[in-house]
């Protein structure tokens, strides 16, 4: 459960060094404020994503983002010329939507067995359900999220048989954060309107390690005036990570909100960036920038 114990440490450090890192706060200032040891605040990022706060919060400039925004909208363009956009390549997963069926969308999945349990993330608690058909549903239950997930869940899906198997649902959290270079092909079994699978499906071309725009998301499934209506999209995601409504932010290079605050959402985007490549102003052996892992794009 360290994982869980980190995230909330991590945020506080996050939300400290996002409103004042014009004064350029040491380690020491930044531990102090999250009421831990300066030693341990260094110690618990290295831990979890491999880099120092200070080194961390590189990623979420405003000038950084809005750099990644550009590089994001030429790497989909890329991918959909090259024919990359069969699947979502998610850091080493490869991930594909499938609906449910029109019966058991009706009947709020009448004969489907889902299977849930709870696993500790790099992102703090999560909630998980899965099915033969894909994983249905993943989310993050923290004190302001407790575990009224399930209820939430099982409202969803009312005439669904539930069961509750950790050992199931283990191997899956494992293969989403913890897959350390192995591929895993993992598919999404998603309720929802036409329109809400396609939004679903422009996300997963969102690069790993890289953001999108509401806009661009909008002019990939060809609707650029649909901005609002993708935003209620996003917002009606329930499979999180795998989906990554995470990675859409503003056009002006703001991280936005999230419906687990505004920090949660800095240290998801950055902790992915962290994993694609080194800190924005980290030099190659040629004094050149190195660059970014790039993820193929998605279509399912």
């Amino acid at each position: 459960m360290a994982d869980c114990v980190f995230i909330s440490e991590v945020e506080k450090a996050i939300h400290y060094l996002s409103h004042n890192f014009r004064a350029h706060p040491p380690l020491a200032e930044i531990a102090r404020n999250v009421h831990v040891s300066a030693f341990h605040l260094h110690r618990i990022f290295t831990d979890w994503v491999g880099i120092s706060p200070k080194q961390f919060l590189q990623y979420l400039t405003v000038g950084y983002l809005k750099r990644k925004l550009g590089t994001t909208a030429n790497m989909i363009e890329a991918a959909e010329i090259s024919g990359l956009s069969s699947q979502s390549r998610v850091h080493d997963l490869f991930v594909t939507i499938e609906s449910v069926s029109p019966m058991q969308y009706k009947t709020g999945g009448k004969e489907l067995t889902i299977h849930y349990g709870y696993h500790a993330s790099p992102f703090g608690l999560c909630f998980i359900a899965v099915t033969e058909r894909g994983i249905c549903a993943l989310k993050f239950i923290d004190g302001d999220h407790t575990r009224n997930g399930f209820e939430l869940f099982s409202n969803r899906w009312p005439l669904a048989k539930l069961v509750h198997k950790p050992s199931l649902t283990q191997r899956y959290v494992k293969a989403i954060f913890h897959s350390h270079g192995y591929s895993e092909n993992l598919k999404l079994l998603v309720r929802g309107t036409d329109f809400q699978i396609k939004v679903w499906q422009a996300l997963l071309g969102i690069p790993y390690g890289n953001v999108a725009s509401f806009q661009q998301i909008a002019r990939s499934i060809g609707q650029p005036e649909a901005v609002r209506a993708v935003g209620g999209a996003v917002s009606a995601n329930t499979i999180l990570y795998l989906i990554p409504c995470h990675r859409i932010i503003t056009q002006s290079g703001d991280v936005g909100d999230y419906n687990y605050g505004r920090a949660r959402k800095q240290a998801m985007i950055g902790w992915e960036m962290a994993h694609s490549g080194p800190p924005p102003n980290a030099k190659t052996k040629e004094g050149a920038s190195a660059p970014f892992r790039i993820g193929h794009a998605a279509r399912a």
